[in-house]
């Protein structure tokens, strides 16, 4: 085979035995305490404790910046990602997170964070064999051979060759040992940084973005990632639909455990990496043509996968079949804001930039600090630059979709978590498109789809599940329609017709309100002690010569209403600087 392989044999019951001790103790020294110590440390060590706290750095990320900003968002992206890259796997996934939201992160600093390490250094073959002894039946006697040089080496998984009794070659997927104790602890930490950095977001920023909801849907989403079994039963379920396409597939899943991921190995090349003269241009038109009409019946139907770029598509050496073989980072969106998305793309291509700007409002939420006229205006303008667009040039559908949201933050609107992973999915399938097949325009392919969006729609909205609640509410709303009518009259009747109106302030505005209040206290309080302890230096001298304890109080009243009113000086023109 030409490559060193091990069988089950191989593996003593000791090493067994000693890498599982070994775990362990790795996962009792990962505690809260000590991350946080970690994490601090990492921050202090790369420079970014005091920039955390510098409002200014983030006042750059929602501002036309000259090349000295740029600059400095550059350096903080290229701090932020060594960072994570130490700090290991749960910020490495963030990161990776971080990188699809180009909305509310500036472009300096996702350039940056798209750098981060995909392959990072694989734990020893003994922790994995012992991960593979635990998680499946029979563990490693289920395999013929495996090969311990993995073939991929992720923050949370490694890949390894290996064939299983039966003969069949197979890819084993395993989930690193102590990831998701990682995972549970660092996520606590991440969750109070986000609420730190929340309230240093400008307020209309603030209404906009939510950072403890980004954090929480990413734990979300990671936390999958490590559930073997959630991931078998999504590649079951996208097998079941690439049926009804010929020249593409997803790995078949032999055995899986929730740590372990037994699947079909694929012989052949990433998308990126397969020799151009291997297919030929009908082959690659076929495979475009059948990949984008799946991602199109996907995402029509509410699913996204997060990251469908060309490494994670294998082209098999045997059956030229393209296989999507990563199922890690996939999820659901509503259909609705979805069905909104394919229409807005359809009404731009035929420059209706008017009913596309509509479309993208059923998407996004105005909060009280957008301006709706000046919102739409910003859309219409963008919309208009993609009608007669292909995907060579700069306005290709995937800049669309992300310029779009990008608007909507600049104007305070509020964006679904979901949406912008569904957008980097899209963007991801277009640049795939590009490189599969760039004589072929991407926008035409998907249009050609227009039947199939359109079908998806109807069964939607006049299936029988959509007519029985629709049925329902009618008949609810008919039934109880005299009762409510009734009481309404009552009411009237006897003159007691309410009409509740609940004001609701501005959280910013409590917060600084509270802060006004809290430095006119203290300033009341540095007043009243200066000038009791300075009226009484004045004119009390023999009661001070008498009881000498007396002036010392009043002297460090004296040095106590000078340190509040410095510190009060102070606050305020911190305030002002930021």
């Amino acid at each position: 085979m030409g490559v060193s392989v091990v069988s089950a044999k191989e593996v003593s019951d000791l090493e067994l035995d000693q890498a599982r001790r070994e775990i362990l103790e790795m996962r009792l020294k990962i505690t809260r305490s000590q991350r946080y110590r970690t994490i601090a440390g990492i921050f202090a060590k790369h420079g970014l404790l005091h920039l955390l706290e510098d409002r200014g750095l983030f006042r750059l990320f929602f501002k036309k910046r000259t090349r000295e900003e740029e600059e400095k968002l550059h350096r903080f992206g290229r701090r932020l990602r060594m960072v994570f890259e130490e700090l290991g796997p749960t910020f490495i996934k963030l990161g990776q997170v971080l990188v699809s939201r180009q909305e509310i992160i500036p472009e300096p600093v996702t350039t940056e964070l798209s750098e981060l390490l995909n392959e990072v250094p694989p734990m020893p073959f003994r922790y994995m064999a012992a991960v593979m002894e635990d998680g499946l039946p029979e563990g490693l006697k289920e395999f013929e051979w495996i090969d311990p040089e993995p073939v991929g080496s992720a923050s949370l998984a490694q890949v390894y060759r290996a064939q299983l009794k039966d003969g069949r070659v197979c890819a084993v997927k395993v989930v690193r040992p102590i990831v998701d104790k990682l995972f549970e602890t660092d996520i606590s930490i991440i969750q109070k940084f986000a609420g730190r950095l929340q309230k240093r977001l400008p307020p209309p920023y603030a209404a906009s973005v939510d950072l403890n909801g980004l954090v929480r849907d990413y734990y979300s989403s990671s936390t999958n990632e490590l559930d073997m079994l959630a991931e078998a039963r999504t590649m079951k379920e996208h097998r079941e639909m690439m049926k009804d396409f010929e020249t593409i597939s997803v790995p078949e899943v032999y055995k899986v455990s929730k740590n372990v991921l037994v699947m079909e190995y694929v012989d052949g090349w990433n998308l990126k990496e397969f020799p151009v003269d291997f297919l030929t241009f009908e082959e690659r038109f076929m495979r475009m043509v059948d990949l984008a009409h799946y991602y199109v019946k996907t995402f029509s139907e509410g699913y996204y996968h997060g990251d469908p770029h060309g490494s994670n598509i294998m082209i098999d050496k045997h059956t030229k079949k393209a296989y999507v073989i990563d199922w890690g980072m996939v999820g659901r969106v509503d259909s609705l804001h979805t069905e909104a998305i394919f229409r807005m793309l359809l009404h731009t291509r035929l420059n209706q930039a008017e009913d596309a700007a509509e479309a993208v409002l059923d998407i996004i939420q105005p909060t009280p600090y957008t301006d709706p006229i000046r919102l739409k205006d910003q859309l219409r303008s963008h919309f208009v630059h993609y009608v007669n667009s292909d995907q060579a040039g700069k306005y290709n559908w995937g800049n669309l979709l992300i310029q779009a949201i990008v608007i909507g933050v600049k104007n305070h609107c509020r964006i679904p978590n979901a949406m912008a992973l569904w957008a980097k999915g899209f963007t991801a399938a277009e640049g795939t498109a590009r490189w599969l097949c760039p004589e072929i325009s991407y926008h035409t392919v998907v249009e050609s789809a227009d039947v199939q969006i359109l079908k998806s729609w109807l069964s939607r909205r006049f299936n029988y599940r959509a007519n029985a609640s629709w049925i329902s509410e009618v008949a609810k709303l008919t039934g109880t329609l005299p009762r409510r009518l009734n009481k309404i009259l009552e009411r009237l009747a006897w003159n007691d017709w309410k009409v509740v109106v609940e004001n609701r302030t501005d959280d910013h505005l409590v917060r600084q309100m509270n802060k006004m209040v809290n430095r006119m206290a203290l300033a009341w309080l540095a007043s009243g002690l200066f000038v009791g302890s300075a009226v009484f230096l004045a004119f009390g001298n023999e009661w001070m010569q008498s009881v000498q304890s007396i002036k010392w109080l009043m002297q460090g009243m004296l040095w106590g209403a000078s340190a509040l009113s410095v510190y009060l000086l102070w606050r305020v023109f911190r305030s002002k600087r930021a």
